[in-house]
């Protein structure tokens, strides 16, 4: 099924290809504040979930088992590929919202311990990047939709040349390496301790795992992760989560509408949560990512009046279909909007550091 859709009025234009570009800010903290203000008890499930290091433990080893069981199977078979498309591209998917649940602070009140167990998450995806991610993460939730800031937003290069089904397929299965390099292309952030002690405690793994078990089970995670961001059922939430499926006009940034931006941020309640830290819980991660993955549902619950009218997507894999397929949705479907209006307002939200980075203090203390 398509996601469910609300009636938007866009500015339509003969040039299909731009982006869906607004002057408004993005609604989740506004949202936030109107839940807050109507059940102020959300407040209460603000803060770390213990459970989280414990599923890190059991993921990362139900990985390592599976590298040293296949050590000794050729790569170019179908017990290797199998084996790393149903178990490791799902525990590897697992292990980065593992990372993205920890860059907000809640696996743990200390923010070192955080940033050690997101190291210690990272060991099976073969390549360090638990580090490099968090940073980006959280100017994602801060400036969502801006442009040159929010590197979620594929750049105009990539909307150009895979604006066709081949290119939309050829994204799909490779998106884990747009998200990879993307950031870097639009903007470089400080290299901290942080990332040193992430590279190094990944490379010396790996040089252990292949001293071991042998360069198979090496490649074993590789795959696993190519495999986690590609066409994988589990893969359909990053493009399901801020991708505009409605029939939307593009704006053009010559000439942006001042009414009502599209939605711009879908959540999924299907099965795939129970493998995914409930990532398709979106737009209840955006409007309180100090809330636990274990705790939107409640939150979901409490404030249903506020969700249950939004747009939402029933199938990740369907996602796939739809995008790939559907000449009405591309890389040109997101929300874009400028660092500031013409008339000097900002356009991002006000979000605070501790509102983002899951050290929630205000929420905290009022439960």
């Amino acid at each position: 099924m398509t996601a469910t859709s609300t009636t938007t009025t866009t500015t339509t234009t003969k040039d299909a290809q731009d982006w869906l570009w607004t002057y408004q800010e993005e609604p989740h903290r506004t949202r936030r504040h109107q839940i807050i203000k109507a059940h102020p008890e959300v407040t209460k499930l603000c803060g770390p979930e213990p459970l989280t290091k414990y599923v890190v433990l059991l993921v990362v080893s139900i990985q390592v088992t599976a590298a040293y069981l296949l050590r000794n199977t050729p790569i170019l078979s179908w017990p290797f590929f199998l084996t790393a498309y149903i178990i490791g591209a799902t525990a590897n998917q697992n292990l980065f919202l593992a990372i993205h649940e920890i860059s907000h602070n809640l696996a743990f009140r200390n923010p070192t311990a955080n940033r050690l167990i997101a190291i210690f998450a990272n060991l099976p995806i073969g390549i360090p990047y638990s580090a490099a991610f968090r940073p980006y993460h959280l100017i994602h939730h801060k400036s969502l939709g801006v442009d040159g800031v929010d590197t979620d937003l594929p750049t105009k290069v990539e909307a150009l040349f895979l604006n066709s089904i081949l290119g939309k397929a050829f994204f799909c299965t490779f998106q884990i390496l747009f998200y990879a390099l993307r950031p870097m292309m639009v903007f470089q952030l400080p290299f901290t301790h942080i990332h040193a002690l992430n590279l190094a405690t990944e490379f010396a793994f790996d040089a252990f795992i292949v001293k071991c078990f042998g360069w198979n089970s090496f490649y074993y995670f590789i795959t696993s992760s190519f495999l986690a961001g590609s066409l994988h059922p589990t893969a359909g939430h990053f493009i399901s989560e801020h991708y505009v499926f409605e029939k939307t006009k593009p704006s053009p940034q010559t000439a942006i509408p001042g009414g009502p931006a599209p939605p711009e941020t879908f959540s999924y309640y299907g099965p795939l949560n129970f493998f995914t830290y409930n990532v398709g819980l979106h737009n209840e991660h955006h409007d309180f990512p100090a809330i636990p993955w274990t705790r939107l549902p409640k939150l979901r619950e409490i404030a249903s009046e506020f969700y249950e009218p939004l747009p939402q997507h029933t199938s990740w894999t369907y996602v796939f279909y739809q995008f790939i397929f559907d000449s009405d949705v591309s890389l040109w479907s997101r929300v874009k909007r400028e660092k500031e209006a013409k008339s000097g307002r900002k356009v991002e939200a006000a979000w605070t550091k501790d509102e983002i980075e899951g050290t929630d203090e205000a929420a905290l203390k009022m439960s």
